[in-house]
């Protein structure tokens, strides 16, 4: 199933939603934090204690491909490892592009009624 998603300029305000999540009920190991700015992600997913697209998430292949290519393309292969299309990695990482802030969700089914 596909995760959900929500875009945010504004920090402050995705973290809030971020904790109504944990408050009704959606489990951390659930909550991704991805921007174009690695120290935005980072900071943001400590400030909440959520996650980042990290190893884990991703296939070892990715990874080491991940090392040598331009942000854009690494954007792309972890928003395609937590679940999405190619087509809507693309539209994401352009949203990235703009500065916004992407709050994932992969249990949707929970997630949609709250965001």
């Amino acid at each position: 199933m596909k995760p959900t998603v929500r875009e945010y300029t504004n920090d402050e305000r995705l973290m809030e939603d971020v904790k109504r999540l944990k408050d009704e009920g959606i489990d951390n190991k659930d909550i991704y934090i991805l921007s174009h700015d690695d120290d935005r992600t980072d900071r943001i997913a400590k400030n909440v204690n959520a996650n980042t697209i990290g190893l884990s998430e991703q296939d070892i292949k990715n990874v080491i491909s991940n090392l040598f290519s331009k942000q854009g393309d690494e954007l792309r292969t972890k928003l395609q490892e937590i679940g999405f299309s190619e087509q809507e990695a693309e539209e994401y990482e352009e949203d990235l592009d703009e500065g916004k802030v992407l709050l994932i969700v992969t249990n949707p089914a929970k997630a949609e009624t709250l965001l």
